[in-house]
């Protein structure tokens, strides 16, 4: 039975190749892009899996309150994870892990600079789930200076040989390799070339240990994965009772939020602590588009299959009358969907391979097939395809057999399909073009936002600055960098700072009481006197500090307890404590633990992501720092470069030259947006693409079925502009009703998304007209093609035989 369905299913197919390739298209691309978005959402949902005690791991949180002011941050301070593991029964272990940037490692004739250099206790392994191919987990990281290296740096740096027992020098320091470990996968947010020992640091020694030196990122192994809630209703209650550790009273106080392991990349509160995290939000949206694209295709089948229904009704209104059951004409239409799904099936994970690598081009991912390939995923992607093909038939099977084959003989059933189809097909045009016009919306105000913000004033020079990784060494000869530097005529500027811009943090206290009474955490910046003038920052008030304060300092670390510290502090913080910018020049504040003036206020400007508001900020002169900023004045960009390196190879051999510019740590601070601004343009054009299609192929029917009408209106005189017009406005009213029914929907839904922002723009006319017009413009071309061709059509043709 089934084997004769297949073959008249086959039959008819092929007799009405145009609408069944339409019909192959839109569910083929419609499955590839759903494939496509499904590798995405594997990928970021798999993070942290490949961890085998994922589910027992949580991520510590600081948390500071001072009255109705709440700060969250990803770093924490040394003391929190021997404290917690100390206490708390519900620790298993714990583990602390600090990111460096920019190492150098030598070995033999190599220098090379190392971004994924990382430090962990010893207890590393045993919290993380990072297989070792040579080496003991339990005593890798015990010493100090033992070095952990993945197999690709052992390669790198010990082709041919065993890495074991073999020293590195980094940062002029011997370490010796102790372990080698497998590559860290890509779904990971610790992703370490190296891990050297914890014990090596200073902030490893007991004295060290504070709540406040927060530059380290916490992890605790705990018990039972449902030990968190416990252990997280004990936390607030311990840290009060520790407040004259933590120098905090009244309703100054800090705890501390636990977040599971496998939430922190899409549903953490604070930023990435070791690579930008993703958002929940995004995920929800992409499922959407996904599921979105593919009733976009599922509906342009079940709308030509209904239409065709009209030509086929006579064949099997004979059929019936032949003793054909309903049941037997239904398996023929749904045997046509199995056919077709099952073609587009195949088709949609043929060409999911080939795009992949461009996927992976556009939108930096590493997407195999391999989650394809899983005999659970094929199993899942074969009952999809049944899925889709009852979905795509039933309907149609259930409407084209359920006339009386009387009036289908009688040549009634026009009149009766018409009644019985036209506002489910009506129906479906209207959800495929509200769909696509919400997905125009949100794409044009997704781009909006990302060029605001990134044509926003910042409220500093981000343009042509180059940051120069640095060490003790180059700064110990910084005034000769300088100097030498600045002979280039487009240099306009040289300055030492502990961060970038982009890249200031926390873990620092000022109070407006000299003696250090209510200290409140604040975002602090260690820089030189040169800072402010080379990043183009503005005053509110007062003046910059200068080279004595630098000298001052170099006083303060030598022993002196009488340097009063010049420091700079912005608007926000001269705010928070309830001074004008003028009232605060000359204030005597408590800095970090120490007797600080204020020499100048700075003028607001922006260093975390628009995400935020802007903070309370310090700018504070030191003698240290990890990069130097090197502003150009944009002329000859290649040649100035050359010249930093030629000047670099004589003052600092022992480090190789390497740079970036300010403004692509911007970028890369809004990659998750501008990723998935691009993910949805792509498949909104994809949408627009199918449902445009889908209109392109109900035209054509509805042309065939008005054939004669159009050759008596041009008989009667009516002009082909007058024709297309006539044979356009029906559809173009749908489109219409669309945009009425998508504009609310998008308003809403753009407006709580700009909410996340501290700055953004506001949402107005223009986003909805241009979607208007954009739509309003493909349908009436994937019509008006077809209704053209009727138009000019010989009207003899379409009457001889009448």
């Amino acid at each position: 039975m089934w084997k004769s369905n297949l073959k008249l299913a086959f039959r008819n197919l092929k007799k009405n190749q145009l609408f069944t390739t339409i019909k192959l298209v839109g569910l083929t691309i419609g499955i590839a892009g759903c494939l496509l978005i499904g590798l995405y959402l594997h990928n970021e949902l798999s993070y942290e899996a490949c961890h085998q005690h994922a589910d027992r791991i949580a991520f510590v949180v600081m948390e500071y309150h001072s009255g109705d002011r709440t700060v969250l941050t990803e770093n924490t301070g040394n003391k929190v994870g021997p404290t917690f593991r100390q206490v708390f029964p519900e620790v298993e272990n714990a583990v602390r892990v600090i990111q460096y940037e920019d190492r150098v490692v030598r070995h033999e004739d190599q220098l090379i600079e190392e971004d994924n250099f990382f430090y962990a206790d010893s207890t590393f392994f045993d919290v993380f789930t990072f297989p070792l191919l040579e080496g003991n987990p339990g005593s890798a990281l015990k010493a100090p200076n033992q070095l952990v290296i993945n197999r690709r740096m052992a390669e790198k740096y010990f082709p041919g040989t065993d890495p074991m027992g073999k020293t590195l020098k980094v940062d002029g320091l011997d370490y010796v390799v102790s372990a080698v470990m497998e590559n860290p996968p890509e779904t990971t947010q610790i992703k370490p070339d190296f891990v050297g020992s914890f014990a090596g640091l200073r902030d490893a020694a007991p004295e060290r240990a504070t709540w406040w030196n927060a530059n380290y990122g916490t992890f605790l192994l705990l018990t039972d994965r449902s030990a968190i809630a416990s252990l997280q209703a004990k936390i607030g209650p311990f840290m009060k009772s520790r407040s004259a550790e933590t120098g905090l009273s009244g309703d100054e106080y800090v705890t501390y939020k636990l977040e599971p392991l496998r939430d922190v990349h899409l549903k953490s509160e604070v930023a990435g602590k070791f690579e930008p995290n993703g958002d929940i939000r995004y995920i929800y949206i992409l499922l959407a588009v996904g599921v979105f694209i593919l009733l976009i295709g599922l509906s342009t089948y079940v709308n030509l299959s209904t239409a065709a229904s009209m030509e086929r009704a006579r064949e099997m209104g004979v059929q019936k009358v032949l003793g054909a059951g309903r049941g037997q004409l239904v398996r023929q239409h749904i045997s046509e969907a199995f056919l077709v799904s099952g073609f587009a099936l195949v088709a949609g994970l043929v060409l999911t391979r080939p795009l992949i690598p461009l996927f992976n081009r556009l939108f930096e991912r590493r997407l195999t097939m391999d989650p394809l390939l899983h005999p659970a995923a094929l199993a899942s992607i074969l009952g999809f395809g049944l899925l889709i093909a009852l979905l795509a038939g039933l309907y149609p099977a259930l409407a084209a057999t359920r006339f009386q084959p009387i009036k289908v003989l009688k040549g009634n059933w026009g009149s009766q399909a018409a009644r019985g189809s036209a506002w489910l097909r009506k129906g479906l045009i209207v959800f495929q073009f509200t769909i696509s016009i919400l997905l125009m919306i949100a794409t044009l105000v997704l781009k909006g936002q990302l060029d605001f913000i990134q044509d926003k004033k910042l409220g500093y020079d981000k343009d042509f600055v180059v940051a120069l990784p640095t060490d003790g060494r180059i700064v110990e000869k910084l005034d000769v960098f300088k100097s030498e530097f600045r002979q280039n005529s487009r240099v306009m500027g040289v300055s030492l700072a502990y961060e970038t811009p982009t890249h200031i943090e926390g873990g620092y206290g000022i109070a407006r009481s000299p003696t250090g009474e209510g200290s409140q955490p604040v975002t602090a910046l260690p820089a030189d006197e040169d800072f402010v003038r080379t990043m183009g920052i503005d005053l509110a008030a007062g003046a910059s500090f200068g080279h004595s304060d630098i000298e001052a300092v170099r006083r303060m670390y030598s022993g002196d307890t009488t340097v009063v510290r010049g420091i700079l502090i912005n608007e926000s913080q001269a705010n928070a404590f309830g001074w004008t910018p003028d009232e605060a020049v000359d204030q005597r504040v408590n800095f970090n633990g120490r007797p600080a003036q204020i020499r100048g206020v700075v003028k607001d400007f922006h260093f975390a992501s628009m995400h935020e508001a802007i903070d309370n900020l310090v700018i504070f002169p030191d003698t240290w720092g990890n990069t130097v900023l090197v502003k150009l004045s944009g002329e000859d960009i290649s040649g100035t470069l050359a010249f930093l390196e030629q000047k670099w190879g004589v003052l600092a051999a022992h480090r190789p030259f390497t740079y970036h510019f300010l403004d692509e740590e911007l970028g890369a601070m809004y990659r998750a947006e501008s990723q998935t601004s691009s993910l949805i343009t792509t498949f909104a054009g994809l949408a627009i693409f199918l449902a445009c299609l889908g209109l392109f192929g109900l035209a054509s029917y509805t042309i065939i079925q008005r054939t004669k009408e159009i050759g008596i209106r041009k008989v009667l005189g009516a002009s082909a502009a007058g024709l297309v017009g006539l044979l356009s406005q029906d559809f173009l009213k749908l489109v219409g009703i669309s945009l009425v029914a998508a504009a609310p929907i998008a308003w809403y839904f753009m407006n709580r998304w700009l909410d996340g922002f501290a700055y953004h723009i506001s949402l107005g006319w223009q986003f909805f007209a241009v979607a208007a017009v954009t739509a309003v413009g493909v349908a009436f071309l994937a019509v008006s093609f077809q209704s053209l061709r009727a138009a000019l059509a010989n009207p003899v043709e379409s009457l001889r035989n009448e």
